[in-house]
């Protein structure tokens, strides 16, 4: 016997979907330039996002050669500080 009670309300889980992809819709980007050398950039996401040592040089390596790379994803809000402490050390970054 189907009981139509036990279907969630659609609409209910929609808004329930779009609110947790609000937590984690941001991205925190990080730019190469000609100024800070691999180990300063490798040590900064190490400290700042908290990064293993080999998922630091990867995200460094990858900044290097294609020119950005999204470093952490997240809300905004746990974002801004960790992009400020970047920009801080003299790296360029954007929350996108």
């Amino acid at each position: 016997m189907f009981i139509s009670s036990q279907i969630p309300n659609i609409e209910e889980s929609e808004v329930l979907l779009e609110e947790e992809l609000d937590l984690e819709d941001s991205a925190l980007v990080v730019f190469n330039d000609d100024v800070n050398t691999f180990d300063h950039v490798t040590n900064i996401l190490i400290k700042v996002c908290e990064h293993s040592v080999e998922q630091a040089e990867q995200c460094t390596l990858i900044i290097h050669y294609k020119g950005k790379c999204a470093v952490k994803k997240g809300s905004f809000k746990e974002l801004k500080p960790k992009c400020e402490a970047i920009l801080d050390a003299g790296i360029q970054a954007t929350i996108l």
